[in-house]
Parts: structure tokens; C-alpha cells; sequence
């Protein structure tokens, strides 16, 4: 266990949801320069023949946003921790389009990593019918309610292609300004929240390996804190170690429930068509409420998911890390190794 963080942190990223929603300073409007600097890089690809993402950085030329750019990379390590990008014209673009814009610009703000063991760059977050609580399927492939959690990169990124008939709300919660309540009002429990817990891999794990991972709730390294809350993965691991929460755990994870879940502690957003929504895995954890969709396919929810290895990423502690990058050697940001399904169905490590 690494050493516990005893001081409360300041400055933006200990936000509260009660602030956020007395003003929208923190939405980003996309300007009309910018839109067309990304229609012209749109028009680059297309004209060379690819579709994403199967294009690189230098086939998506935006130069001319590098500013914007750099307050993008910048809030979301050293602001607030998250984004919220609004302004594409949908109207505009086909989803073949849209999904060019969204990884193009992913592209010029960090490094694009797998998010699942096929190897996905640019994700499809759409219900395919698949049940919550088989402990093999990942939250995005159904309609279902998901609990605050991260995911397992520096940020990820969400584009809205078409919202939900009904429910689908986008939530996010400031895991920093929860640590400084168990601070001031619960110090107690900080002790307990350090400790390493196994959460479930979700049949991502290769052959012979274990199918969980081990990783404390905060971690306080290179002077950052960091937090991994995501009880649902805790709980279904359990059932593949026969390793349960003690009393006391059990009352630490129902404290960290109960702030955030805290009205004032959380914030509730719907993501409109066109709406780019970035988030440091390390210092929000987001959630989303279940959704009811059309019944036409074309018409169905439909969100495309970034996880990005940000230039400007944080150093985390090799004990906090869900998986290791092979080419950089660093803990937390090569995203889920890529394996296939041999003839008899066995999953199998391509690295």
C-alpha cells in the first residue's frame, strides 16, 4: 500500500455537481473556424480513401486548432478532469463522416488504445441486447443502469450519433472532491480504500490468465491522486475468487455510494447529438441511467467511445495499474491487450 494522502486537494478538480449546474461555463462551443478546420480534414481522409480508424494523425491535418487543442489536453489533467464539446452539426455528416471528425481529433489529443480483446480503436456504444449480469459482458453492449466507475485509460471520450428514446442520461462525478469528504468528514475508512480489491476482467483475460486484477479504490503517487471505484467489477470478481469484502470494507464502498450518489456531489447531462464528451479516468467516474430505444435499428442510441493514452498523462503507481504498456514498459496505458478466439473458442494472447 502506498502512502496515504492526508491533505484535502484544491483548485478545479475537486468540483461538485452543485456547482456545475449553476453555470455552463465548463461547455465548450465549437466555433464556426473550427468546424470548418475539421471539415477540411474531413474532406483530406475521404479523399484518401480510408475510414476510420484506419488513418493517422498526419491524414487529419488541423494545425490551425493546436491552441484549442492544447486547452483540451490541459483541462482534462490539470482542470476540471473533464469535457464537454458542443456544436458538431450532425445534420451535416453521415455516421461514417461523424466518426471520422471524432477520431481525427482523438488523434491530435492523445494516443487511441484497444478497449476490448478484438482490438476495437473507436468503440460502438449501442444495446445488443446482451444481459448486465453475465459477468462476460461490458456495460456498453446493453441498455442497462451503470454504476459510477472508470475505464481502464488515462481518459475516455464519448460522440453522441443519436440519443435514446428515453433515459440515457450521462453522469459524472468528481472522484477528488468524494476523497476530500472521507477526508475532512470519515478519515477512518481512507486506510481501507488503499487497500488493493480484485475486480473482474469481464472475459477480457488471455489464456491462463487470471480473470481478475487486482487495484486499491485511491492511490496517491508522484504527488497525483488517483481513484478506481468501480464496485459492480469488485463484486463479480468475488464470485470468481471466492474472496469476499470484509465488515469493514463492506461500510468503506457504502460510504463511497452514498457521497456519490450525493446530489450535490454528482451531475446529470444529456448527451445531444454532436455533443464530444472527454473524461480523466483517474479523477471522475462517470455512470449513465438505463434507457429505453426505438425500435428501428437506425434509430437506436448510438455513441462512439475513445480511450486515449494522453500526452500529459499522469505517472501511476505499478499497484494501481489494470494492465502494463509492453512498448513504453509504463503501468495503466497500453489499453486491453488484443487476443482471438481460436477454432475451439478459447481466447488467446496475440502479444
Amino acid at each position: 500500500m502506498g502512502s496515504i494522502l492526508k491533505e484535502k486537494i484544491q483548485g478545479p478538480v475537486a468540483w461538485k455537481g452543485s456547482d456545475l449546474a449553476k453555470d455552463d461555463s465548463w461547455v465548450y462551443y465549437l466555433s464556426e473556424k473550427m468546424i470548418a478546420s475539421l471539415e477540411s480534414a474531413l474532406l483530406y481522409v475521404k479523399q484518401k480513401g480510408v475510414q476510420a480508424p484506419n488513418f493517422n494523425k498526419e491524414d487529419f491535418p488541423i494545425s490551425d486548432l493546436a491552441d484549442e487543442i492544447s486547452y483540451f489536453v490541459d483541462e482534462l489533467e490539470n482542470g476540471k478532469g473533464f469535457l464537454l464539446i458542443r456544436g458538431l452539426p450532425m445534420e451535416r455528416y453521415t455516421d461514417e463522416e461523424a466518426s471520422i471528425i471524432y477520431y481525427g481529433l482523438g488523434l491530435h489529443m492523445g494516443i487511441p488504445v484497444t478497449q476490448n480483446a478484438k482490438g476495437d480503436l473507436l468503440g460502438h456504444v449501442v444495446d445488443q441486447g446482451l444481459n448486465i449480469n453475465d459477468s462476460n459482458v461490458r456495460g456498453y453492449q446493453t441498455n442497462a443502469h451503470l454504476p459510477f466507475h472508470p475505464d481502464g485509460s488515462d481518459v475516455v471520450g464519448l460522440l453522441s450519433l443519436r440519443k435514446a428514446k428515453a433515459g440515457g442520461l450521462s453522469s459524472i462525478v468528481s472522484s477528488i472532491a468524494v476523497y476530500n469528504e472521507i477526508l475532512e468528514k470519515y478519515p477512518e475508512y481512507l486506510g481501507v480504500l488503499y487497500r488493493p480489491f480484485f475486480l473482474d476482467r469481464r472475459g477480457e483475460e488471455a489464456l491462463g490468465e487470471s480473470p481478475v486484477y487486482s487495484s486499491p479504490v485511491f492511490s496517491y503517487y508522484d504527488g497525483k491522486l488517483s481513484c478506481r471505484y468501480n464496485r459492480g467489477y469488485v463484486e463479480s470478481a468475488q464470485e470468481k475468487t471466492g474472496s469476499y469484502l470484509s465488515k469493514i470494507e463492506l461500510e468503506a464502498y457504502d460510504l463511497m455510494d452514498s457521497l456519490i450518489h450525493d446530489e450535490n456531489m454528482h451531475f446529470n447531462m444529456m448527451l445531444e447529438p454532436g455533443d464530444m464528451q472527454f473524461v480523466n479516468n483517474y479523477t471522475v467516474l462517470h455512470s449513465r441511467t438505463i434507457y429505453e430505444d426505438y425500435e428501428e435499428p437506425e434509430r437506436k442510441r448510438h455513441l462512439l467511445r475513445l480511450w486515449l493514452t494522453m500526452p500529459n498523462g499522469r505517472e501511476i503507481a505499478p499497484d494501481f495499474a489494470m494492465f502494463f504498456d509492453e512498448k513504453t514498459g509504463k503501468p495503466g496505458r497500453g489499453g486491453i491487450p488484443v487476443r482471438e478466439k481460436t477454432a475451439g473458442g478459447v481466447i488467446e494472447n496475440l502479444r
